[in-house]
């Protein structure tokens, strides 16, 4: 399962985004609502578990742009503001559930799993592209008879391009995304993942590669057969 989380306090996204990568979910995390938004029209996810009070857009208007727009993810509202003329806003944003800060974990979690059931259990194991297989519980990256184990942040990273595969995504994104808004990681610490990814992908004698567009990005590619 793909989460999204949209929340400006970053101790309280990154101890949100480790909550559901122990559930074994898969998390990405956006501190702005310009940002969540963004990330939630590029992407399908299973859930957004998104805040009130963020900078630029607010919840309520990420969840009327996303509605408007035809979108129909579970929407979950997190938030400190426990007014109940607050949480008739969320729901009639298009909220489907409303959650007041501090929460209990295991009561987050139950929540999504009941969110996911309303829409038919969509969650999705793995990630293909092309001759491609990624494995989203076992971190395993398959190619026809050939598989390899991928390290956290080489997963991440292709994960990331694997479900974004028409989207250049830059060194700026994956830091943010891979080793968090705070880190000291640098461009020359994604080049050297991407490395380590290209050579993976030539082990599985896979068609795919991560092209390079300088000074943008990466992207995905497929040889011709």
């Amino acid at each position: 399962m793909q989460v999204l989380i949209v929340e400006d306090e970053k101790r309280l996204a990154d101890a949100l985004a480790q909550i559901m990568r122990e559930a074994k979910y898969q998390a990405d995390v956006a501190y702005t609502g310009d940002d969540g938004l963004y990330y939630a029209t590029q992407t399908d996810y299973d859930v957004i578990v998104l805040d009130v009070m963020l900078p630029g857009k607010n919840g309520f208007q990420i969840a009327q742009e996303l509605r408007r727009s035809g979108r129909h993810v579970p929407i979950l509202m997190l938030t400190a503001r426990d007014d109940v003329r607050d949480k008739i806003t969320g729901l009639d944003s298009g909220a489907d559930d409303y959650m007041t800060k501090p929460f209990v974990p295991e009561e987050l979690l139950a929540r999504i799993r009941a969110l996911t059931r309303r829409q038919g259990e969509v969650v999705f194991e793995e990630l293909t592209f092309a001759d491609l297989t990624l494995n989203l519980s076992t971190c395993d990256l398959v190619c026809g008879v050939k598989n390899i184990h991928l390290g956290f942040k080489e997963f991440e990273i292709l994960r990331i391009l694997m479900s974004n595969p028409k989207i250049l995504i830059s060194k700026e994104t994956l830091i943010e995304k891979v080793w968090g808004a705070d880190s000291d990681a640098e461009d020359n610490n994604v080049e050297a993942y991407i490395s380590f990814l290209r050579k993976k992908l030539q082990f599985l004698g896979s068609r795919v590669s991560i092209s390079t567009v300088r000074r943008v990005g990466y992207h995905l590619e497929v040889a011709e057969a």
